[in-house]
């Protein structure tokens, strides 16, 4: 390596790695396990979408924390000028993406979802509730194609990361 060291290098890559595996792994078992779990098995919406608020309130401190190492990861790899692990405008463009619906999750969307449950929970009137009800999940609706997109970008970056390693290696060319 030209400016970083072999063990560098081996705990940026390590730390890349598992930063997508939370943001890829958490989607995962927020999206395909602990959603359905909390409408089977929660006794009402109010607990239910309490919880799930807090889930996934949780798991953006994660998606936040992944973000982080992954750019801190790019740019040790951009400094250490090696060939073997460049940063390709693929990745960047990826990771861009990633960041920026992360962005709008963390930072609008998911608030005014909470903001919408908050109503919905605190309406008195039958009437109001339900109009609440109905605008939370009008909102929930495209958050959660925005949440899969998240989802399939990590997938999209771990497939890039996996295609260099194996070109780097000789496997494919």
């Amino acid at each position: 390596m030209r400016r970083a060291s072999r063990w560098g290098m081996v705990c940026c890559l390590t730390l890349e790695w598992l930063a997508l595996g939370v943001w890829v792994g958490g989607g995962l078992v927020l999206i395909g396990a602990v959603i359905p779990a909390v409408f089977n098995t929660f006794g009402g919406q109010d607990s239910g979408g309490l919880f799930l608020t807090a889930a996934f309130e949780g798991f953006h401190r994660f998606m936040i924390g992944a973000l982080a190492i992954l750019w801190a990861g790019l740019w040790y790899r951009w400094w250490s000028g090696h060939p073997a692990v460049a940063v390709g405008r693929g990745e960047i463009a990826v990771l861009v993406g990633m960041a920026a619906i992360a962005g709008l999750i963390i930072v609008w969307l998911h608030p005014s979802a909470a903001a919408l449950q908050a109503q919905a929970f605190a309406a008195q009137e039958e009437a109001a509730k339900k109009a609440a009800f109905e605008a939370l999940f009008r909102m929930l609706k495209p958050i959660r194609w925005i949440y899969m997109v998240d989802l399939v970008l990590g997938i999209l970056l771990i497939g890039i990361k996996a295609k260099r390693s194996l070109c780097r290696d000789g496997v494919l060319t």
